[in-house]
């Protein structure tokens, strides 16, 4: 049953936090979700096995390796909005077909894109112990990357600034969209 079937949790957010590798998806959005008393989803968990011995072995993922792990994880924030619940969900979505391909599973979905520059990220992931994203993948992040359109429900956030700035204000900009969905 769809999102608009059940007509329940309009109000409460579905959000996917979004950027390039190393830009603080996991952080930020594990925060997110505990502020606003929603489930958590590691977008990471969503690729199979296929996709991680790919990146594992330096070489960016196309299109169609994409296209499963998007629907996974859009299958996922669909589910929980027809049960009414609240969800953040980890997930580069870094091209607007990406995030299409997000809303055609749950059409509310709120993206916060935590924007860093290519130093930031490749220092960030270099630091990493244990994850299947190397550094080497930096350059494909970043050629991949399409900033969120003037059409798309989001905020475009400092991936830099300190979590205690970047979730209130996440917050706040669901408050704003959450107002003006009443009054439209």
């Amino acid at each position: 049953m769809s999102e608009e079937e059940t007509g329940r949790g309009e109000g409460r957010p579905i959000v996917v936090v979004m950027g390039v590798s190393g830009c603080g998806k996991t952080f930020v959005g594990e925060k997110l979700a505990e502020a606003i008393g929603a489930d958590f989803l590691e977008g990471d968990s969503f690729h199979p096995p296929e996709n991680i011995a790919l990146m594992s072995s330096g070489q960016p993922l196309d299109d169609a390796h994409r296209a499963g792990w998007l629907d996974a994880i859009g299958g996922k924030l669909a589910e929980i909005a027809a049960e009414g619940g609240s969800a953040v969900a980890a997930c580069s979505a870094l091209k607007r077909i990406y995030r299409d391909r997000l809303r055609r599973h749950c059409s509310r979905v709120v993206f916060v894109h935590l924007a860093i520059d290519k130093e930031t990220a490749r220092d960030r992931i270099s630091g990493r112990k244990g994850h299947f994203m190397p550094a080497s993948l930096v350059d494909s992040q970043f050629a991949d990357l399409q900033p969120l359109e003037a059409d798309e429900v989001g905020i475009t956030l400092d991936g830099t600034a300190d979590v205690s700035l970047l979730v209130p204000a996440a917050q706040a900009f669901f408050e704003r969209e959450s107002d003006a969905r009443m009054k439209a």
